[in-house]
């Protein structure tokens, strides 16, 4: 059995996990590029990468971070592993997942319309706007690139004359200003790893600012979520469509506070919180997913 691995960065920590975790059952991984996979219509193989053809001689694709690109690349990228799922290939996370996750417009809508707690939010493309809602959103907002994660590109402002200064230059450049009232949470977070309908592992991020991403500095430390938590966490990934997922949640003064929905997590940090071999649990539920 063979089970493709498509990463950006085939030496990453999360992708050597894999193919350890593979490697222990006798499973064959293939690391993979978008670069260097070719997609054809109308003649066979459907898709190759180097030798191997896709629909042929893999059982399933893992989906690490899809990686920069332009919009055509971005969008093709999409559009082929669409294509894959539709003739039969099992793909964590699925493309629509993946999709959705990666808007985080997309994500707070589809969070609201299934009940679930997020943060007041406005997006707008409009400078004058973004200013009317920095006050209706308390004079304390968080402004986020509507693509992107790990906390890069992500804003507090609470001055009113650097939120027009701020506001103006992203309404120039034809950009998108996602604005989210500020949680007040201390210096720490929650993540959960959903896997499956059921949440894998957790840890407490714990910060010296705001940010609480493990990739800034984050220090990773083992909790126990309590029931309501790991439902909503639960409850998050579902609404979303990831099978796999990482969902970060404040405590607010009010209860939790979903603040994201990762469909490509990186576990690094959370592996040194749990005994539990996260890759090895990755794997196991694809071989289930094949077999089902």
């Amino acid at each position: 059995m063979k089970i493709g691995i498509l990463t950006r960065n085939e030496e990453s920590w999360c992708s050597a996990q894999l193919r350890t975790a593979m490697e222990r059952r006798n499973i064959e991984p293939i690391n993979m590029r978008f670069q260097r996979i070719v997609a054809r219509v109308g003649a066979e193989p459907t898709a190759s990468f180097g030798d191997i053809d896709v629909l042929r001689d893999l059982s399933a694709i893992i989906v690490r971070p899809i990686g920069r690109g332009s919009l055509e690349e971005i969008i093709f990228r999409m559009d082929m592993l669409h294509r894959l799922e539709r003739l039969g290939l099992f793909i964590l996370n699925p493309p629509s997942a993946i999709e959705r996750s990666v808007d985080k417009f997309y994500t707070s809508a589809l969070l609201e319309e299934a009940g679930l707690p997020v943060p007041r939010t406005v997006v707008t493309e409009s400078a004058d706007e973004a200013l009317k809602a920095f006050h209706e959103l308390g004079g304390d907002i968080v402004l986020k690139p509507i693509f992107g994660s790990r906390g890069r590109g992500s804003t507090r402002i609470s001055d009113v004359n650097v939120a027009e200064r701020i506001f103006r230059a992203v309404d120039f450049h034809h950009q998108v200003l996602y604005l989210q009232e500020f949680i007040p949470h201390g210096s720490s977070d929650l993540r959960a790893l959903v896997l499956g309908g059921r949440v894998l592992a957790s840890m407490r991020r714990v910060s010296d600012s705001w940010k609480t991403n493990v990739s800034q500095g984050a220090k990773p430390l083992p909790v126990n979520l309590d029931e309501e938590v790991e439902e909503i966490a639960v409850k998050a990934a579902e609404a979303v469509g990831c099978e796999l997922a990482g969902v970060d949640i404040l405590e607010s003064a009010g209860g939790p506070v979903i603040v994201e929905v990762n469909s490509q997590p990186g576990w690094r940090g959370l592996q040194s919180t749990t005994t539990i071999n996260i890759a090895d649990e990755i794997v196991k539920y694809v071989l289930h997913r094949i077999k089902r």
